[in-house]
């Protein structure tokens, strides 16, 4: 064999090596720092992954005093209040971070193939609902009033569907007829013994993008409903920079930290009434670049729609 071709050989088992090592550890690490796998992403391990998780407990004590509590990016507590539980919401949101160099995304957050299998992630560990892997961004949900997913992955909209079909089934969901099924959004509503629920697909760029909800009896008497006809957008900035949203060719700005956890109310706390139909928001946070998405909202939907890290949206559905 001739010396340079060892020498390649050397090389890359050397490299191959260093990779297996570097992969190693870095399992290790994200083991030690996400032990439930929030952040199992489907792509490969050495890509990070920002997780965040926040809850919100109100309750009464005897007899007419209240207080409050709330904590932000730990485990749930498993410690039994010292007062009545009166609501309980939780919310979470994680964004898998993928390198800005081309070859490295191709190697570490590949695009799925169009007629790859959905993988099951494991359900959400706020919500209980199913979630596919691999995924870009998750957010999720669970108030008094509803319970909501919103994913969005590389596969395609047909294989995402797939998945939504199968796993809700086996949780004994009943798909109602009429579904919506288009070459580039679909949207079926289901009956379940906890409630009406709702999934709405639309594909768009590189993703398809899943909202999966599910109403409960209480959001009947919600205070958060928009008006009859409409759907609301409540906005939030969850960073430490001013964020510019645009919809509709209407600009506004939120301060940094302005309704990051989307139940602020007030002058500086902007709130848009939207007819039904599908939108294009533009986001941007200072000193990076504008990222777009298009959503879909019906008629009677609450959605909160938050300024996340490097600017991305972060959007949930709230009612």
């Amino acid at each position: 064999m001739k010396r340079r071709t060892q020498a390649v050989l050397i090389v890359g088992g050397l490299a191959v090596a260093a990779l297996a090592a570097l992969g190693v550890a870095t399992f290790a690490l994200n083991r030690a720092l996400d032990p439930n796998g929030n952040c199992a992403t489907g792509f490969s391990s050495l890509s990070s992954c920002t997780y965040h998780w926040s809850s919100t407990t109100t309750g009464q004590s005897s007899p007419i005093s209240s207080t409050s509590s709330s904590e932000a990016d730990t485990a749930p507590s498993s410690a039994n209040p010292t007062f009545r539980t009166i609501s309980v919401e939780t919310t979470s949101w994680a964004v898998a971070d993928c390198p800005e160099n081309s070859i490295a995304r191709r190697l570490l957050c590949p695009n799925a193939a169009s007629a790859a299998p959905a993988r099951a992630a494991g359900d959400d560990l706020v919500t209980g609902l199913p979630r596919p892997k691999p995924w870009f961004l998750t957010t999720a949900k669970d108030s008094p009033v509803i319970k909501s997913l919103h994913v969005e992955t590389p596969l395609a909209l047909a294989a995402a569907l797939g998945f939504y079909r199968r796993e809700l089934g086996k949780r004994g969901w009943t798909e109602i007829e009429g579904a919506v099924v288009e070459p580039d959004r679909a949207v079926l509503a289901f009956v379940t013994a906890d409630g009406p629920a709702l999934i709405r697909l639309v594909r768009q760029d590189d993703r398809t993008i899943a909202d999966l909800s599910l109403r409960k009896p209480a959001a009947a008497n919600a205070g958060m409903p928009p008006r009859p006809g409409q759907a609301r957008l409540m906005l939030g900035n969850s960073t430490d920079d001013e964020a510019v949203i645009t919809i509709n060719d209407e600009t506004m700005k939120l301060a940094a930290r302005a309704g990051g956890n989307l139940t602020d109310e007030g002058p500086d706390i902007p709130e848009i009434d939207l007819p039904p139909g599908r939108y294009r928001v533009s986001l941007k946070v200072a000193g990076g670049g504008a990222q777009n998405r298009e959503f879909e909202v019906a008629a009677d939907e609450t959605w909160g729609l938050l300024a996340g890290p490097a600017g991305v949206p972060l959007p949930m559905r709230l009612y």
